[in-house]
């Protein structure tokens, strides 16, 4: 089970967000390329970024944050990158940068042939963000909520080629509230790519939890506000999920 840092960059800053909301930020750091060596330097083996700002504004607002990341961690660390990515040109912009992985959402649901064209091009680089509510997805930084079911969205973009889902709960996230591990692991049935789990993480009982359902397709964990809180020693939680996993 991955454990995945998340860094929000908002204005070339580490904040976290509550439930999306620009105007609820809080500010964790302001060296980015500092807190991504920070999770490395506690076992992470990928780290998520947000463009908070691109994601608003429909274009990269953070690339020199993001710059500074890349060239810190390395390539032995996959980075995988969501917010403001619009058009083909942007993903190549990216992935020549040393981004590993691209994440769509807004874009991917509003426009099913940049998706395909996205996959064609970047084939393995593609990461599809679902982000949803009580089963149904929403697009524009969670502020319309479409009659999309999440699982008919999956597959269509499993046949398009992605190379995972991120399922994101947006009623939990940065709430402390626990994962929705029931509709992570309805989604992660239904396809055969791997889902990984955002959106409430809390505890180390979440940790165990999504272990325990890692079979089902659940191949890792956004780690956002609990992290950065306290609620959540990281390095302890990725040592317990390997431990389960050796188990298992």
């Amino acid at each position: 089970m991955l454990l995945i840092p998340a860094i929000d960059l908002k204005d070339g800053h580490c904040v976290r967000l509550k439930q999306g909301d620009m105007d609820q930020a809080t500010t964790f750091g302001e060296d980015p390329a500092a807190m991504a060596l920070r999770w490395v330097e506690q076992g992470a083996r990928r780290l998520h970024l947000v463009d908070l700002n691109g994601a608003f504004a429909g274009k990269p607002q953070n690339f020199a944050a993001i710059k500074s990341i890349l060239a810190a961690v390395g390539e032995d660390i996959p980075v995988q990158l969501g917010g403001g990515i619009r058009d083909l040109d942007t993903i190549e912009k990216y992935i020549d940068a040393g981004l590993r992985y691209v994440i769509l959402g807004t874009a991917a649901v509003k426009d099913a042939l940049f998706l395909k064209d996205a996959c064609s091009a970047f084939g393995g680089h593609i990461i599809v963000g679902l982000d949803a509510k009580d089963g149904k997805v929403a697009t524009d930084g969670w502020s319309k909520l479409t009659g999309h079911e999440v699982v008919d969205l999956g597959k269509k973009y499993e046949d398009y080629g992605v190379e995972s889902i991120i399922y994101t709960d947006i009623g939990r996230d940065g709430m402390l509230s626990g994962i929705n591990i029931e509709a992570t692991v309805r989604l992660a049935q239904a396809l055969s790519i791997p889902v990984i789990a955002s959106g409430g993480l809390s505890d180390l009982a979440d940790i165990e939890r999504l272990c325990a359902v890692e079979d089902e397709g659940v191949e890792g964990v956004i780690c956002g506000r609990a992290i950065y809180s306290g609620d959540l020693d990281f390095a302890a939680a990725q040592a317990r999920a390997d431990e389960l996993g050796e188990a298992g």
